[in-house]
């Protein structure tokens, strides 16, 4: 599978691809909707951070305790669900006079459900394509992402002037609830990947085994915490610049839509284990101009070049389905997706507590210290040779 033709030529890869894109494009306007509502409420740099990304760190608890669910589950049901419940939680967020505590309530409710919605989402997509179209189709939805990312910020922050930070939450539930129809009636009806009921305990038996090899461990620490540390620059955006986050938002979603769109379509096999680390020190070399308050043409630069980098994700994701049994995909990619948000959580919390006590700029800069350190740290553990093991026997129960 070579082309996008090939690709959208797979019945049900089209339905995913639109379930995604919603969701994505609902997430994007609530997010920037919420940080702008916190915000003014609060005028605290590290509240507004973490009402965006804050939701990460109940990503925590659903590695530990849900993330079995992921390969148990029946995908078109639990897609379905899970779209409903985060519509439903942001109408809640849009009620007038609800208390911080109960915003943050809500969000942490929301990563739960998010922490398995990752694994059962791609482990869907591991399914519907065969394994030499899995590159390509996590770089189409990636660019999914971009582009929805990219029109959600520029929308998000029209809606937030037209409509007030209330109703653009209002618009994004409805999006949630659009997908959620597309998803029950796109989908195909599928058993779940692998037998057995969810489970803590079963929870942590398949992580343990995940995190038993060294190759996967480096790759997992490659994929979490480079680009955690950057996203907490992201969550800076607002307090940096109030009048211009949607448009640094945008515009750092536009980077990665070329990035995803380079590497999933263009880069040849040969050139895919090279370009990880350059990628991962793209990705936070040039948020270093940060600490001279570049004005805004050259701060939308710096950020549309770092974000070419995250297309080092999509590298490590391949090099991980590689090391990883099928039935455990679901899992994996879970643990991947609960582990990065939970990062970015993280780096937001890092990011707002440095700035609150200097600048978001002072703030953005040390982020990015940090992750090319970490990048150059990880770099002996990713060389490809490393990549070579086998995955593991299947899980049996």
């Amino acid at each position: 599978m070579r082309t996008y033709g090939d690709l959208f030529r797979v019945p049900e890869f089209r339905p995913l691809f639109a379930t995604v894109s919603l969701q994505v494009a609902a997430s994007t306007v609530s997010g920037l909707a919420l940080g702008t509502l916190v915000y003014a409420a609060t005028r605290s740099p590290l509240l507004s951070a973490l009402s965006m990304f804050g939701a990460s760190f109940a990503q925590l608890i659903g590695a530990v305790a849900l993330l079995s669910a992921a390969d148990r589950l029946p995908p078109r049901a639990a897609t379905t669900a899970m779209a409903v419940a985060f519509g439903l939680s942001t109408v809640v967020l849009a009620l007038p006079g609800l208390p911080v505590w109960a915003v943050f309530a809500v969000i942490l409710g929301q990563g739960l459900v998010a922490s398995v919605a990752g694994g059962v989402r791609y482990g869907l997509l591991s399914e519907i394509l065969p394994a030499d179209g899995y590159l390509l189709g996590r770089s189409v939805l990636n660019m999914s992402v971009g582009a929805m990312q990219i029109c959600g910020f520029a929308a998000g922050g029209v809606l937030v002037t037209v409509l007030s930070p209330r109703g653009t939450l209002l618009a994004g539930a409805a999006l949630y609830l659009v997908a959620a129809i597309v998803a029950r009636f796109g989908l195909s009806s599928r058993p779940p990947r692998a037998t057995g009921r969810p489970s803590v305990t079963e929870t942590w038996r398949t992580n343990a085994r995940l995190w038993s090899r060294p190759s996967r461990r480096y790759v997992y620490a490659g994929l979490w915490v480079p680009n955690g540390l950057i996203v907490g620059c992201e969550s800076l955006f607002v307090p940096y610049s109030p009048r211009h986050a949607g448009l640094l938002f945008a515009f750092a979603a536009f980077g990665m839509l070329i990035g995803d769109t380079l590497t999933g379509r263009f880069v040849p096999q040969h050139w895919r284990t090279r370009l990880g680390a350059p990628l991962r020190l793209l990705l936070a070399a040039p948020y270093l101009i940060f600490i001279l308050h570049p004005a805004l043409p050259l701060a939308v630069a710096a950020v549309v070049l770092a974000s070419i980098g995250y297309a080092a994700t999509l590298l490590l994701q391949e090099r991980l389905m590689a090391l990883t049994p099928d039935d455990m995909h679901g899992q994996a990619l879970g643990l991947h997706s609960s582990g990065m948000l939970a990062m970015q959580g993280v780096g937001a919390t890092l990011a707002g507590t440095v700035a609150q006590q200097s600048s978001p700029a002072v703030a953005m800069t040390a982020m990015a210290v940090a992750s090319v350190a970490v990048t150059l740290l990880l770099g002996p553990g990713l060389r490809p040779a490393r990549a070579e093991e086998a995955p593991l026997e299947p899980v049996t129960s």
